[in-house]
């Protein structure tokens, strides 16, 4: 199967987001209003910019992404794991390939984090990663990383203007700025 998105395959992301959140736990509610608000930004800039892409698949790739937060430490989001919560898309994509997910989605989560993170970023920053290049590669990884710096797990949850994202984007460093500008230039500013 292809990695570009445009497979037909596409899991059930409410089942699994089902098994591993509890209904009427404030973590899922978290979850699932992230997931839809990036899916939903995703979801237009691929139809905005006549992507060849399964929307359906954009979708579940959104809804999928974040899926390994419940392992980690990150009280302010109600995560009570033991994980650094920089981890929660390795192990979102670990959990992803248990289940027999097709690789396309594994990928999309173990790649979201930032605008990609370099094996010389994780070594200069020490970051508690194994070693590699984690860098969205295929338009569906990149087109999920970039729709999912525009919302956060956190506060009032809405979309994020494209400058402060930027600025975000800009304390990480000139190299993750340019990946995150590429991926402006690619899919376009979305508006707030």
């Amino acid at each position: 199967m292809s990695n570009t998105g445009k497979s037909t395959s596409v899991p059930d992301w409410h089942a699994i987001i089902d098994k591993y959140y509890p209904a009427g736990s404030g973590l899922r509610d978290i979850l699932i209003r992230h997931s839809r608000s990036v899916a939903g930004l995703a979801m237009s800039l691929a139809a905005k910019n006549h992507l060849d892409i399964d929307l359906k698949v954009v979708e579940a790739a959104a809804m999928l992404h974040d899926i390994g937060i419940f392992e980690t430490s990150a009280t302010d989001i109600l995560c009570d794991g033991d994980e650094p919560y920089i981890r929660h898309g390795l192990i979102g994509a670990r959990l992803l390939r248990s289940i027999g997910v097709d690789e396309q989605y594994c990928r999309v989560a173990e790649r979201h984090t930032g605008a990609g993170l370099t094996a010389a970023e994780i070594e200069a920053q020490g970051l508690p990663l194994p070693p590699g290049d984690y860098l969205p590669h295929t338009e569906l990884e990149q087109l999920i990383c970039y729709a999912d710096k525009f919302f956060s797990k956190s506060g009032d949850m809405k979309m994020k203007d494209f400058d402060r994202v930027r600025r975000s984007m800009a304390r990480h460093g000139e190299a993750t700025l340019a990946r995150f500008d590429e991926l402006a230039h690619r899919f376009g500013h979305p508006q707030v």
